[in-house]
């Protein structure tokens, strides 16, 4: 089971189905991985300015852009999840209320989402599911700063979303 905390910056209302697809690319993804746990996901909607200060803040990029991931735990391996089994050793990346592992947060830009839909020729369901997809291996540990993880992790977000029938 997925927690989603969801917090709409914009004030745009994030309807149901989009919170319901968040929902099952998480689910599906983690149950891919091999997740033991019940988790929690902290997901933010907001606009390209709302972006583009945290992505300055955080990564001293003055520019917006269309994700960011925080992840709340270092995995040793991307999407080996065995490291965390022993909860006393890693207790704060568990929340103390419902006992469920806190992967992070995710923040998206809605602007930057139309954007690329756009771009892309792809509808905007597609584009959303991409980015949930794409942060939430971040969040278990997938990077794309090398070629080969950047490889790995393109492969893996696309046989997911093929999986669930989310397509181009």
């Amino acid at each position: 089971m997925v927690q989603i905390n969801f917090w709409d910056e914009i004030k745009e209302e994030i309807n149901e189905d989009e919170l319901s697809l968040a929902q099952k690319v998480i689910e599906h993804i983690l149950k891919k991985e091999g997740c033991p746990f019940d988790c929690e996901v902290n997901l933010t909607i907001t606009n390209n300015r709302g972006i583009q200060e945290v992505n300055r803040e955080f990564r001293e990029m003055d520019k917006p852009t269309d994700v960011l991931s925080f992840p709340n735990c270092d995995f040793d391996a991307p999407g080996d999840f065995t490291q965390f089994e022993d909860e006393a050793l890693y207790f704060d990346c568990f929340n103390p209320e419902n006992d469920y592992f806190v992967l992070g947060d995710i923040m998206i830009s809605r602007d930057k989402m139309l954007e690329q839909a756009e771009e892309y020729g792809h509808g905007i369901t597609r584009e959303f599911a991409f980015l949930i997809a794409h942060s939430v291996l971040h969040l278990i540990g997938y990077d794309h700063m090398e070629e080969n993880d950047a490889k790995c992790m393109e492969e893996k977000q696309n046989a997911y979303l093929n999986e669930l029938g989310i397509t181009r």
